[in-house]
């Protein structure tokens, strides 16, 4: 990072790293197309299949279940479908549940009308509702479809990790398909699709330091998959036809293979350099609001609301003053809106909240650094009488 700069945006995209950007350099070198079946084309076809494989391991999949994307969003309107496949006989999901913290890609419910999506409520501290979903699938018509549920890993904003296991639990006694977002989770949580219930996991390159422009849907098996988003020239085993992004696919299983390992050590050192910040936040400004802080967090992230200062504002200052931060999810263009999280969680969207997420790359240094600029910026809330 630049001495005049301090990068705190992580879940918003994670910076490349050396290994992905050298992988990615060298992918381009190489001349033909994946699905050729020349000496040039088998080679591409190599490192497609190769990246693969280091994605599967990534999430404890079969490589052959793992379907190439431009990304989690396309991943998310792929397999968010009422059509299915299981083997050849057509399968039909009738209504999508989606959680009310769900990032916006899922959110929309991918290929649902809007009256077959329903919102699954969250507790205040940012957690599914375990009880509200289990009666929403008592009540779920049968006779349209089965039951399908979208429910992330870790949120995106709070950084609360969700019980999946326990999702999956009640999915599953109702005959359903659970979808599982692990775009923020991965390399920052241990990821195995089969302890964790899903059917289907969503992941992105860029959010694990990989390039952007990469994604992938990962299927438990390959007997169910959803119908194709995109068709043409059949890739990816008619699953999403056009050419695979072969370079960006090759940094993408090279930031999963330093994504998958000592996750455990890697994230005990970043949840280290957090805690130190939010104790020095919490020093200077004692009214500060951590979001999700009682529950089980995301050793990187934290989401914080300064009371009297407006998110946009208070992003704005940080950034003045060098740091680069967010005020939740990156998908809008650069709008700083109000927290569709926040108000799930009960709290006034109108508020808002910052997000600082951090990575390996970060230095206790730079958290030290942070934290005074933290402690500027909430003396110049206009509670203090001073200038916002």
């Amino acid at each position: 990072m630049s001495g005049s700069r301090i990068y705190m945006d992580w879940n918003a995209t994670a910076p490349l790293l050396p290994e992905a950007r050298e992988a990615l350099v060298s992918a381009l070198d190489h001349l033909g197309n994946p699905s050729s079946v020349h000496g040039e084309g088998r080679a591409v076809r190599a490192l497609v299949e190769s990246a693969r494989r280091d994605i599967a391991a990534l999430c404890g999949a079969q490589a052959a279940a793992v379907v190439f994307t431009s990304g989690a969003t396309e991943a998310a309107n792929m397999v968010l479908t009422p059509e299915f496949r299981m083997g050849r006989t057509p399968l039909k999901a009738g209504k999508l549940y989606v959680s009310a913290i769900e990032h916006p890609a899922v959110r929309e419910g991918g290929r649902f009308s809007r009256d077959n999506t329903c919102e699954i409520a969250v507790t205040s501290a940012g957690i599914i509702d375990c009880a509200a979903l289990e009666t929403q699938l008592q009540a779920h018509d049968r006779e349209t479809g089965l039951p399908m549920a979208a429910v992330m890993l870790a949120n995106n904003e709070t950084g609360v990790v969700q019980p999946i296991a326990d999702v999956a639990a009640i999915v599953r006694a109702h005959g359903g398909i659970l979808v599982v977002d692990a775009v923020q989770a991965a390399g920052r949580l241990p990821l195995s699709i089969e302890a964790l219930g899903a059917d289907f996991l969503i992941l992105s390159s860029h959010k694990i330091g990989g390039p952007k422009g990469a994604g992938a849907l990962v299927a438990r098996g390959e007997i169910m998959m959803p119908s194709s988003l995109i068709r043409g020239g059949g890739q990816e085993k008619g699953h999403r036809s056009g050419t695979e992004n072969a370079a960006a696919l090759a940094g993408f299983a090279a930031a999963a293979r330093a994504a998958a390992g000592d996750i455990d050590g890697r994230m005990a050192a970043v949840a280290a350099m957090r805690d130190s910040l939010e104790m020095k936040m919490r020093t200077s400004a004692p009214d500060v609001i951590i979001h999700g802080q009682s529950v089980s967090r995301l050793a990187n992230t934290c989401f914080f609301t300064l009371p009297g200062l407006k998110a946009e504002t208070g992003q704005i200052a940080f950034d003045l003053e060098g740091v680069a931060l967010s005020a939740g999810s990156a998908c809008s263009s650069g709008k700083v809106g109000q927290s569709h999280v926040l108000t799930a969680m009960g709290y006034d969207p109108r508020q808002g909240a910052l997000r600082i997420s951090i990575g390996e790359a970060t230095t206790q240094v730079e958290i030290e650094r942070c934290a005074a600029i933290f402690a500027k910026v909430a003396a110049r809330r206009p509670s203090t009488g001073q200038a916002a």
